[in-house]
């Protein structure tokens, strides 16, 4: 019953959508524009069960627009998880941090789009290795959030993003390798899950960081 669990996973999103929209005060431009466009893609890709679009060219346009909608959906996240952020600062705190969170991003970007390039075309395969590149940063920028707020905003984000790792690996998994259906449950369950803690984390504000100096370890 995929048709079914792509329109009930799409109106799941939607729902969640107007709920932050109506719920939430203090609204944040970027993740409402992340829930939006996101909801779109998952509207067009159900759509895309009811009404196959014939590939023009053996283009399949559909499969380019959902996924552009996706990657832009991702990094407006991204953008407001940055917004929060202060660049120079981070940078001279966790460098190290910084560095080996870059070296993992490059390794499992290559391995994750590469178990798929025998299912791929050259134009699919680029799509697909930027798509897993933005999931990547939304995980290494939720990681370094979490470790320079340390409170529960930041932690709701990062175990969002930490599903929706999970949910693209396993889809991956679903469309490439084997098409268990479990995996397809796994995959929506997972995205579900991660868009629960993100309207968690929306409720949210971050404390305020203590600035300590010498004195204060002072006995």
């Amino acid at each position: 019953m995929e048709v079914e669990a792509a329109g009930i996973r799409a109106l799941l999103i939607v729902l969640l959508t107007i709920l932050y929209y109506t719920s939430v005060q203090k609204k944040q431009f970027f993740f409402l524009t992340f829930l939006i466009t996101f909801s779109i893609a998952e509207v067009l890709n159900f759509i895309g069960w009811l009404v196959p679009i014939i590939p023009n060219n053996n283009v399949d346009i559909m499969y380019y627009v959902a996924n552009s909608l996706y990657i832009i959906s991702y990094t407006l996240l991204v953008a407001q998880i940055l917004s929060a952020m202060h660049f120079k600062e981070i940078i001279k705190k966790f460098p190290l941090h910084i560095l080996v969170l870059i070296i993992l991003d490059v390794f499992c970007v290559m391995v994750v789009t590469n178990t798929a390039i025998s299912r791929l075309n050259y134009h699919e395969y680029y799509m697909e290795m930027v798509y897993n590149a933005v999931i990547m940063i939304l995980l290494t920028v939720a990681v370094i959030n979490y470790i320079n707020k340390d409170d529960k905003k930041a932690i709701n984000l990062l175990i969002g993003s930490i599903f929706i790792f999970f949910s693209e690996v396993i889809q991956l998994a679903y469309f490439y390798i084997s098409d268990i259906n479990l995996l397809n449950v796994m995959c929506s369950f997972f995205l579900v899950l991660a868009f629960v803690f993100f309207y968690l984390q929306s409720k949210l504000k971050y404390e305020p960081q203590e600035a300590f100096s010498n004195s204060d370890l002072r006995i």
